[in-house]
């Protein structure tokens, strides 16, 4: 009993000194702060960049491997493909492929000369 009550002690006092010890990390100055927006604006452009990279892979892969249908367009403007499947995708801006319903395909409208 007296060796549980202890190992019970010893367990609270590491969890109250750890709370205290991570309580006084959370001072920033104004360098901390300075670095902190720098990164997350790091991470930020490293994520658009990295969104744009997959974009064009994946669109670069569906026109050697899949057909463009000409004429139509997806919700948002872009190409529509066709795979081997016979089932209509176009890629947004993340790079994934997004399948179509064909209530969702449209013409595209006739460019001005």
């Amino acid at each position: 009993m007296k060796k549980k009550f202890s190992i019970g002690l010893l367990a609270l006092a590491l969890v109250g000194g750890l709370t205290f010890s991570a309580g006084a990390q959370e001072k920033k100055t104004e360098v901390g702060k300075a670095l902190d927006h720098t990164g997350k604006a790091i991470g930020k452009g490293a994520k658009s960049v990295g969104n744009k990279t997959a974009e064009v892979a994946v669109k670069g892969g569906s026109k050697v491997a899949d057909k463009t249908w000409k004429g139509k367009m997806a919700p948002d403007g872009s190409d529509v493909y066709i795979n081997a499947k016979n089932e209509k995708y176009y890629v947004n801006a993340k790079g994934a492929k997004i399948w179509l319903k064909p209530s969702q395909i449209k013409t595209r409208p006739a460019s001005k000369k």
